[in-house]
Formats: C-alpha cells, sequence, structure tokens
C-alpha cells in the first residue's frame, strides 16, 4: 500500500493540481473536469486520490492532534512558546471560531468527499473489469463515510455532498441524515469489499474495516444492537486478533498485521508528495533525538489512572533518560523537564506519545508511521460494551478480558480479571479500559462526549456543556455563505 500511495496516487495529485504548471493552464483543467477519469487506469489513480486524503497534514485534526489535547490523556506539548496562541486555547476549551487549525481540517474532509464523489458518480460510466469497478466504488464509499463521520461528530449538522456538481447554496443538512448517509454507504461497501488483500494493495478497505466502522457509527448514536451485530461479525470473520505484544499494535513491526483492521500507509520521507504521513512528526520527540515537534504530550492525569503495573503505561508513554531501539531520549532544552502550578505542585513532565515512534534519530523515518485508524482492540471493546448496554454482560466480559489478558501478558499477579455483572460497573470499567488500551489515539474526548461525562470529566479543563460537544463552524465557512448559515449552540 505504501507503493500504492507514493507511485499511483502521486500521479493523480499531478493530474488534479499537484503542480504549479497546471494551475496556471487552464485547458488542462478544463481537460480534468470533463474527462477524468474515463479509462479504468484512471479508475485506480482516482480511488488512490482518495485514500491519499488520509495522509494529507490537515486530515489529522487540521494537523495537530486536538481531540487528545482536549481530552484529559494529554496536553499540548511542545515547548511553552510554540503554537500557544493557536493550539495552546484547545487545552483550556478557549479556542475559537477563527482559528485556521479547525479550518483545515473541515477543509481537508471535504477535499475527501470530493474525491470520493469523482469515484463513485464516474467510475460506474467506465468499461472496465466489473469486479473492479465494484470495488473501487466500494471503497471510496467506505472513505467517505469515514470523513463524513468525524465532520457530523465534529460540527453535527454539515453540508451533504454526494455530487461532482453539488448545490453551492445548500446549507447544513441534518446530522441524523447525515448518519443515514454514513450507514447507507458502509452498507454498500460491506457488500462489495473483499475480505483481504495481498501485495501491494495491503492496506485498502476490506469488508472487516467497514463493518468495525459502521459499529463505530451506531455506538457513536448509542445504536447498540446494531453496534454489536457488527463488530462481532468483524470478531467472527477470525481473521483478525490481537498481537502478542501491545506495542506492535502502533509500532513499525505491527504494520498490516493480525490487529490492523484499517491503517493509513506512509512511507518514511517528508512531504505529501513524496508519500510522507506527518502525523507522527508533529508528535515525535522534540530536541535529542530530533524526531519532530512534541505536541500532544501524554498528561499526569493519564499516566496516573494505569492499573499498577499496566505495561501499556511505558509502552504509551516515552520518558527522559529512556532508551528506544537504542536512541537515549534527552528531550528539548526549551521544554522545562517539570511545570509546576503556584503552589509547587508537578503539573506536567516533559515526555512524548509512543505510539508514533519509528526507529531512528532523524526527521524522515517519522514521517513514516503508519497510523492506525481502527484496531482490533478497539472492535472487541465495542462490542462488549454495546452488549453491556443491551444487559448481555456475560457475552461482554469475555471480549474484555481478551484485551485485558494481551496486556497482562505473562504476569498473573496484574490486572485482575473483571468479573462484575452489574451493567453500571461494567459500563464504567469498559471505558476506563478503552482509556488505557487506545490512549492517545484520538478516541478519549469522543468517549466522554457519546458517554455523556465529558463535562464532569473536562470540566476543571473549562470544558462547558452544551458547547464544546462540538467544534465552532469555521467563521470563514459561515463568511463565505453571507452569514446563511447558523453557528453551533455556545459559539454565536
Amino acid at each position: 500500500m505504501k507503493s500504492i500511495f507514493k507511485i499511483l496516487s502521486i500521479s493523480f495529485l499531478m493530474v488534479l493540481g499537484g503542480c504549479e504548471d497546471f494551475l496556471e493552464r487552464p485547458p488542462q483543467g478544463q481537460l480534468t473536469q470533463s474527462s477524468f477519469p474515463t479509462t479504468e487506469s484512471d479508475a485506480l489513480l482516482a480511488t488512490n486520490a482518495v485514500y491519499n486524503t488520509l495522509r494529507h497534514t490537515s486530515y489529522n485534526q487540521g494537523l495537530f492532534p486536538l481531540l487528545d489535547i482536549m481530552s484529559d490523556d494529554a496536553n499540548k506539548g511542545s515547548n511553552p512558546d510554540d503554537a500557544a496562541s493557536s493550539v495552546g486555547p484547545y487545552d483550556k476549551f478557549e479556542h475559537i471560531a477563527t482559528e485556521g487549525t479547525l479550518a483545515n481540517w473541515w477543509n481537508t474532509l471535504f477535499l475527501g468527499v470530493k474525491r470520493a464523489n469523482v469515484v463513485i458518480e464516474n467510475v460506474p460510466t467506465i468499461a472496465m473489469d466489473a469486479d473492479k469497478q465494484a470495488r473501487y466504488i466500494a471503497e471510496a464509499k467506505f472513505l467517505r463515510a469515514l470523513f463524513y463521520f468525524d465532520l457530523v461528530r465534529a460540527w453535527g449538522d454539515v453540508p451533504l455532498y454526494t455530487s461532482t456538481l453539488p448545490d453551492l447554496e445548500m446549507g447544513r443538512t441534518p446530522a441524523a441524515q447525515v448518519y443515514t448517509q454514513i450507514e447507507n454507504d458502509l452498507l454498500d461497501a460491506i457488500t462489495a469489499l473483499p475480505t483481504q488483500y495481498s501485495g501491494d494493495d495491503l492496506g485498502r478497505a476490506t469488508k472487516g474495516a467497514a463493518q468495525a466502522l459502521l459499529a463505530r457509527v451506531y455506538l457513536f448514536q448509542k445504536k447498540y444492537q446494531k453496534c454489536s451485530e457488527y463488530a462481532l461479525a468483524v470478531i467472527n470473520t477470525h481473521l483478525y486478533d490481537l498481537e502478542t505484544n501491545f506495542e506492535d499494535a502502533n509500532s513499525v513491526t505491527g504494520e498490516h498485521g493480525v490487529e490492523s483492521v484499517f491503517e493509513v500507509g506512509a512511507y518514511g520521507e517528508e512531504g505529501l508528495e513524496n508519500g510522507g504521513n506527518q502525523y507522527a512528526n508533529v508528535q515525535g520527540v522534540r530536541g535529542t533525538p530530533n524526531r519532530g515537534w512534541g505536541f500532544n504530550r501524554p498528561s499526569l492525569d493519564l499516566m496516573n489512572s494505569f492499573e499498577t503495573n499496566d505495561p501499556r503505561k511505558e509502552a504509551t508513554v516515552i520518558f527522559l533518560g529512556e532508551i528506544i531501539d537504542g536512541v537515549t531520549i534527552l528531550g528539548d532544552g526549551k521544554t522545562p523537564d517539570q511545570t509546576l502550578d503556584g503552589s509547587g505542585n508537578v503539573i506536567e513532565i516533559e515526555c512524548y506519545n509512543q505510539k508514533v515512534w519509528t526507529p531512528g534519530q532523524t526527521v524522515p523515518p517519522s514521517f513514516g508511521h503508519n497510523r492506525r485508524l481502527i484496531r482490533y482492540a478497539d472492535v472487541l471493546l465495542m462490542a462488549a460494551e454495546a452488549l453491556n448496554e443491551l444487559n448481555r454482560p456475560a457475552e461482554a466480559l469475555p471480549l474484555l478480558e481478551e484485551v485485558r489478558a494481551r496486556a497482562r501478558a505473562a504476569n498473573p499477579g496484574i490486572l485482575p480479571e473483571i468479573t462484575t455483572t452489574d451493567k453500571a460497573q461494567l459500563r464504567d470499567a469498559i471505558l476506563n479500559e478503552r482509556r488505557h488500551e487506545l490512549a492517545l489515539e484520538g478516541f478519549r474526548f469522543w468517549d466522554l462526549v457519546r458517554t455523556g461525562r465529558a463535562a464532569s470529566v473536562l470540566g476543571s479543563l473549562g470544558f462547558q456543556a452544551n458547547k464544546h460537544e462540538l467544534f465552532p463552524v469555521p467563521q470563514v465557512e459561515l463568511d463565505l455563505t453571507g452569514n446563511k448559515w447558523s453557528q453551533n449552540q455556545g459559539w454565536e
């Protein structure tokens, strides 16, 4: 999949605006509008271009991992002055509608939607292999659903564009209608996607990926019966499993491994045009070794929340002085080793997200991290949560135990098996397990919002109920509509 991203999607980017010459030649632009894609090879290029959106720097919440920074799992990170006025406010829920990161995220998600619509609308008209044609359309529908799921969770009502020539006067579509489109896209994708790939096709969307994403969509809407059905469908294929070593669930060693349901392939070279993905670089160790910018620093709250001797803590956090792959982590000279409050209490330490670590001592390899968007551990925990909500704790407990048993490894003295069948207690245990299993992977904020716990957990950080569940619609988007759109509640 890395080679597909690097060669084919780059070629398509050149066709659709990846070079200055193209921008200076209107006839080429007109040709692209009217006659691309028209061949089977075009169809492949167009489909790969949709995937390529996943490596765009702004696909990752506008560049910075805002969802983790806004949760209790992480702080802004980097040195105190770096992005203090742009990223810093998200740490305290003081962000505003005119901040550019949000607009970048919004625009990139809609770029992905537009590219998906090109495939969905135009590939059916191409005379080509019928199986490939159906598969490319299904891949595009999976990806369109992925983009819209981010959009609807982040902003609620958003314009629903399902055509390459949408109504530019369209208002914000009700979230319920957007969710229906997401569900329909994924149901269509499930029927046409293969169960597995091999060779250069590794990393493309599979039937299991579509089922897992649909389970996640249903979970967010509290449709627990449907969530359980689709999560269990993935489990019952027996195509996926947990990596023996927890670290490998996100490491280079585990790329396209048994635990990876869907991941974003990347090359260890700087720049989107070279196949790189800046997601890990933004969070990489700052200073010595120079692996990145150092944002999204694990919080003391997260570290202190792990159960005693839970190995996932060490596998999630890079501490100063630690040696990883033979490299000693010394950190950034401009970043305090410890940050104190007014009473002299330590409230933050310099540390980094180990889940995005790639071997090396320079910047380029950090661009080669394959970001896992769907892991099998998440599927197990989604199924467990849904089954518990359906009053089926006896079926939920073994799934929860499977995750804890992997974390426990060969040490029976830690992470005792959870046996409670009390619905509220088991709900708490599953949410707690999600926090530690999926820490710094972009889940915690959404988990707190969808379970109604965000105000109580994040209130001390600045979260306000009936406001911060959604982001403000970027002001530039409101301006472009002549302020015909309403702003989200609390952001007016």
